[in-house]
């Protein structure tokens, strides 16, 4: 499906272009090998939240809430030779109002079970909607609603208009509303009530509408998921019978799990590893995809980040062709959020290269030297979703900013302890003497990728602005995207914000990952996305 097309649904009533999985939903389902298993060790050091919208960050997604779950939109996993585009799921079609642009009507997908055989309806959706951002309400999660609250941000009222449409209203215009949802996930009313109104409850035997259920978990090892044989998508019916999913944050430790048998997929490898594992049989599978492993800069009291010439020297001081060597070719040196390839990269002033004469001068400038020296912390986590090898990383970074005249302290934390720090921004005390924040990120969609953390009104806790960046002509640029209801003008818009941001140095931008994976030779028909995301549903294990 093509995104332009999908985006000029926004201005009229149309059904969304559909992908071939979506059109052939009332196919017969596949078969499948009996005892087939996809065993994948995952980065994280837990197994993600399972009540719908899941812990652990983007990984957290990719793993369990979009196997367990669906969302009203979801990403066309299918396309392997451009960045995949939203394509109906839940949702059928949407129509924005041509008057007011505020007013979104979502056309439901009918005939959807959730997984206890209740029926997904308009009473689902504002069931969901109200567990993450009406406190009230009996089903309010603050676990939940930690994860995802921020994606109904903007939205004033919901209502059912019959059992398979519902009205969304906005407070303002909001082109970026759609991309928004298709991160928020639907767990079933009828289940969570009879199991006594508990979330933790529901935790353990959850219920979703997607293609895998879960059947056990074990906090800090492993989730036993299983094929969902009577999914609504039939070309998106698993072709294994078994998913398991392992936490084990040590890069050397999924590797050796990969060599022993005890797993035949592998996330996030060390490059040193890779020879190895090709002369062992083992599929190495690499692409450029939307994501950016960055510094986030802190603006607040006392960040010797507010002076731009500082923030200018260290995007300077780093040798991004290093970092890829370091990590042996797996990585794309960064010269901003997006690749220079996107249509959002615009026309940016500040050309990010490895220059370190350049930034000892700026620093120079700034008041810094040989006796003062500019004292900053950055705070990393030792693994994670998308953190790629963050150690040797960071210590790689810290090498080359101390060299031109910083004194870089690292600290680091645990995944979801940095996601935690993050979501309190630079201004908390638990934050006050962090001046950067290590943080991948993913930009495949333009609001969460690049609007929630450079928009003034997306300052956590309404967004992720952790630096508490807030510039003006940014803040016009933003609003400016969130009003432009075609794809030319989007693309536009972003690119002018793009521009700017990286002309105002307002991140320290260091490599776009390729994300190297290996897979076991009986692991087959996969063809990694150009998405952080990928569909294990199709994958078979032989």
């Amino acid at each position: 499906m093509d995104r332009r097309d999908f985006l000029k649904t926004a201005a009229m009533t149309a059904i969304l272009p559909s992908s071939t999985a979506v059109l052939a939903s009332n196919q017969p389902s596949r078969s499948v090998r009996p005892g087939s298993e996809l065993k994948i060790a995952m980065t994280l050091s837990d197994i993600p939240l399972t009540t719908g919208q899941s812990t652990q960050g983007a990984e957290g997604q990719r793993f369990i809430a979009m196997t367990i779950y669906d969302a009203l939109f979801r990403w066309d996993l299918s396309q392997t030779d451009k960045p995949a585009e939203l394509v109906p799921s839940l949702a059928e079609s949407y129509s924005v109002d041509k008057e007011t642009r505020t007013v979104w009507t979502l056309n439901l997908r009918k005939g959807v079970k959730f997984h206890d055989g209740s029926e997904f309806n308009a009473d689902a959706v504002l069931w969901n909607f109200d567990k993450l951002v009406k406190k009230d309400a009996p089903q309010f999660d603050q676990n939940q609603a930690n994860q995802a609250a921020s994606r109904l941000v903007g939205v004033v009222s919901y209502k059912k208009l019959d059992d398979y449409t519902v009205e969304v209203r906005t407070a303002e215009p909001d082109s970026m509303f759609f991309y928004r949802v298709s991160a928020v996930y639907f767990s079933s009313p009828a289940h969570w009530k009879a199991l006594g109104g508990s979330w933790a409850a529901f935790a353990k035997t959850p219920s979703g509408t997607g293609p895998f259920k879960l059947e056990s978990f074990v906090p800090r090892s492993r989730a036993n998921l299983v094929r969902n044989a009577e999914y609504w998508d039939k070309q998106r019916v698993p072709r294994v019978e078994k998913l398991t999913l392992f936490a084990m944050p040590d890069p050397s430790t999924r590797v050796a799990a990969l060599l022993s048998g005890q797993v035949n997929w592998v996330e996030a490898l060390p490059p040193d590893a890779i020879p190895r594992l090709k002369r062992s049989g083992i599929n190495i599978f690499s692409k450029v995809y939307p994501h950016v492993w960055p510094y986030w800069l802190s603006y607040a009291e006392g960040s010797p980040f507010l002076d731009i010439r500082v923030r200018k020297a260290a995007n300077l001081a780093i040798d991004r062709d290093g970092m890829s060597k370091l990590l042996g070719g797996y990585a794309k040196p960064a010269k901003g959020m997006v690749d220079t390839s996107s249509p959002w990269f615009g026309k940016p002033t500040f050309d990010i290269v490895f220059d370190p004469a350049a930034a000892r001068k700026l620093l120079t400038e700034a008041g810094y030297g040989p006796g003062k020296p500019c004292k900053i912390t950055l705070l990393t986590s030792q693994a994670g979703s998308g953190q790629m090898q963050p150690l040797a990383m960071n210590e790689f970074v810290q090498a080359n900013l101390n060299k031109v005249g910083f004194d870089v302290t690292i600290e680091v934390v645990d995944w979801e302890a940095l996601r935690a720090r993050r979501s309190e921004g630079a201004g908390a005390k638990s934050n006050r003497s962090v001046f950067g924040l290590n943080n991948s990120w993913s930009i495949q969609d333009p609001d969460f990728g690049m609007l929630s953390v450079t928009w003034s009104k997306r300052i956590v806790p309404k967004g992720n602005n952790w630096g508490l960046y807030q510039d003006e002509i940014a803040d016009k640029l933003c609003e400016a995207a969130v009003n432009a209801f075609t794809p030319e003008d989007r693309d536009r818009t972003l690119s002018d914000l793009h521009a700017y941001i990286v002309s105002q140095a307002m991140w320290i931008w260091v490599v776009h990952d390729t994300n190297p994976r290996a897979l076991a030779a009986n692991v087959k028909n996969f063809d990694p996305p150009q998405n952080w995301y990928v569909d294990l549903t199709q994958i078979e294990v032989g």
